[in-house]
């Protein structure tokens, strides 16, 4: 089961309904009013006479699948690098991370939670941003921590290296300024990579090295940053962003924020490095965070500094005449005896001490960078193909999974285009090109799919050459994103783009989401929030239906609070007033069903009917709930106001209700 990889994705039982009206309702805010009843109909109409697509699994491999869930004594995770699926057992797991924390100069174990102390000094630095100006309502909305979730910690196993270390990955989805990370990521990105020694993929490698020529006495050599996330001393990496930003003519053009407020920010978010593992909060002390969106890119602009002090600093016998790094590593043309000098030069420019580079040197006069082999011919010039580590799997999308075709297509399409970008002699990409038919074959794929593939880019090709293409102007009016069934979705995209929206689609369940599990489980309803809920009643068959954008346990709080209240007034009354009072609305329909009937609200039986991050979005999958729900006690239909047309599907025998 396993074997198929972690991406593949079952094929549906049940349609999920509710997935579709969300995005039918998202179109339909494309769209002008008078085309929406027609956009809705016609989905309705082709969810109610669906044919489901047949199983891609056996009985026997679902049954597998059934009883790999169920172990509670191996995890399963996907490798660091590779696409290999690893089988750990869970003490060892658990074992290697407990010697990770145990890092004192990196880790700190805490002994409370400190959400809500960087929440106040969040919600204070943003207030004043507002007040002065300097961010919209809007961005004020969007920075504000709604939601406070604790980031949680797990790590991927490196099956490249000795010992199989662990890597250390935080999900911050959710925490207080997970946000405001987001914002930074997007505002620094238009000032990284502004060097001669910056790399954006394997192909811009291949491009700059195609008229290198070595001479005789010069040698390839790599270089690895080690550790570098957690390694990168936020201070200087602080006042490097600084300068550059200081001197970024266009910094004015994105954003209103000064240089100051813009470090004062970065740097609430690089120093509340706090996590979740098993139960504990621990603190990262030094470094950023692998996980947060902001740490790629302020690791990427200190290292630049650093290089460029290097290698200007170094001695002239040592100092590299190429240097070319995608994040943390680094391919170098270097005089040959010189890598290790190099290496003890780079390590000292440091003044923290923190970063420390090792190396490799090229071996029988190759060496590998990213996903390509680069090696020099006797007279000094390069070739380059497709290089794979020893503990690559050549697992791609199996061809059976519940993909739609175009995606299955695209793979084919990556590994041909890599082929051509990366490799540069006719011999070694006929080899390749063999290999990947080989490996595909494997996977399932028909030989007309990379047939279908190799005649679309030769099309392609033909009308860039001959540039009788024409641009069709973008008559898109926005996109929506639909679950993937077979059949199904094609025919939904075929309506939506009929009304000027496109579509792009996803699986609906893959065995990842089955069975990768390594992250501390979000308690209901402490840690949960941004979702759809439901509460019963002790004393009948009554439910009422909700949707929170916070926590759920702030939420029922305020449930409980109005009920309380309500009760305690309603008790103060004579006969004839409480009569009275009864026939008052309250805040809650809660409320109003407690006091009306006499009856006690079940708290301890709240559930999680469904999660969506968007507002508008979460109202739509309450309104389905609602309409749904029988004995619902809610006193309207909710937020949205959703059409009658989703009746008919709404409750149809195919429709997926299952709760989180």
């Amino acid at each position: 089961m396993l074997a198929k990889g972690l991406n593949f994705a079952l094929a549906p039982e049940k349609v999920p309904v509710d997935d579709y009206v969300v995005a039918t309702e998202q179109a339909c805010g494309f769209i002008p009013e008078s085309e929406r009843d027609e956009l809705r109909s016609e989905v309705c109409g082709l969810l109610r006479n669906v044919k489901m697509p047949k199983p891609n699994i056996s009985k026997e491999e679902r049954a597998a699948l059934k009883a790999l869930k169920k172990e509670d004594k191996i995890m399963i995770l996907p490798a660091d690098k590779g696409k290999a699926t690893v089988v750990m057992n869970k003490d060892s797991y658990e074992e290697k991370v407990k010697v990770l924390l145990s890092d004192t100069k990196t880790y700190e174990k805490l002994k409370k939670d400190p959400t809500q102390t960087y929440k106040r000094k969040l919600i204070s630095k943003l207030k004043t941003l507002e007040g002065e100006g300097k961010i919209t309502k809007d961005q004020y909305t969007y920075l504000y921590p709604t939601l406070e979730k604790i980031p949680r910690m797990y790590c991927t196993p490196k099956i490249h290296k000795p010992d199989v270390p662990l890597r250390p990955i935080v999900d911050y989805t959710g925490s207080i300024a997970y946000n405001l990370s987001r914002s930074l990521a997007d505002l620094l990105q238009p000032i990284v990579g502004k060097t001669e020694h910056h790399l954006q993929n394997s192909k811009e490698l291949v491009k700059k090295l195609q008229d290198v020529k070595l001479e005789e006495d010069e040698m390839f050599a790599s270089y690895d940053v080690v550790s570098l996330f957690t390694n990168t001393p936020i201070e200087c990496a602080l006042n490097v962003i600084r300068t550059k930003l200081s001197s970024d003519h266009k910094l004015k053009h994105r954003t209103r924020l000064s240089v100051n407020d813009i470090i004062q920010l970065l740097e609430f978010v690089l120093t509340t490095t706090y996590f979740k593992f098993r139960g504990d909060v621990y603190q990262q002390k030094f470094g950023a965070a692998m996980g947060s969106p902001v740490s790629p890119i302020v690791a990427n602009l200190f290292l630049e500094d650093l290089e460029q002090r290097a290698i200007n600093t170094a001695p002239p016998e040592c100092k590299p005449r190429i240097w070319l790094r995608y994040v943390d590593d680094v391919l170098a043309v270097i005089k040959v005896g010189q890598v290790e000098k190099l290496m003890e030069h780079m390590n000292t420019v440091d003044q923290t001490g923190s970063i420390k580079f090792t190396y490799e040197e090229e071996t029988d006069r190759s060496i590998p960078m990213l996903d390509t082999l680069i090696s020099r011919r006797e007279d000094g010039t390069i070739k380059t193909t497709v290089y794979r580590k020893k503990t690559h799997t050549d697992q791609y999308l199996s061809f059976q999974s519940h993909h739609p075709l175009h995606q299955k297509l695209g793979v084919v399409r990556t590994l041909l285009d890599r082929c051509d970008s990366v490799v540069t002699e006719k011999e070694d990409r006929l080899k390749e090109e063999k290999h990947i038919k080989s490996v595909l074959k494997v996977c399932g794929y028909p030989e007309w799919s990379i047939k279908t593939v190799k005649e679309n880019r030769e099309k392609k090709k033909e009308q860039k050459k001959s540039q009788k293409k024409e641009k069709e102007e973008d008559k898109t009016r926005g996109q929506v994103v639909l679950p993937y069934i077979k059949g199904v979705s094609e025919a939904v995209e075929r309506v939506m783009k009929k009304h000027g929206v496109s579509a792009a689609m996803r699986p609906h369940e893959t065995l990842r989401r089955n069975l990768v599990h390594p992250k501390d489980k979000c308690e209901v309803p402490d840690e949960v929030g941004q979702l759809v809920y439901q509460i019963p009643c002790k004393n009948c068959d009554g439910t009422y239906v909700g949707e929170t954008g916070r926590l759920l346990k702030t939420r029922l709080e305020e449930h409980k609070k109005d009920a309380e209240t309500s009760a305690k007034e309603l008790s103060k009354f004579t006969r004839s007033a409480r009569k009275v009072s009864e026939r008052t609305y309250n805040k809650s329909a809660l409320s109003d069903h407690q006091n009306q009937m006499n009856h006690v609200i079940d708290w301890d039986g709240i559930r999680v009917l469904d999660r969506e991050a968007h507002q508008r979005s979460r109202q739509v999958r309450e309104a389905v709930w609602i309409r749904r729900t029988k004995g619902a006690i809610n006193r309207d239909e909710g937020a949205y106001e959703l059409s009658h047309i989703y009746d008919r599907v709404i409750d149809s025998p195919h429709t997926t209700t299952t709760t989180v």
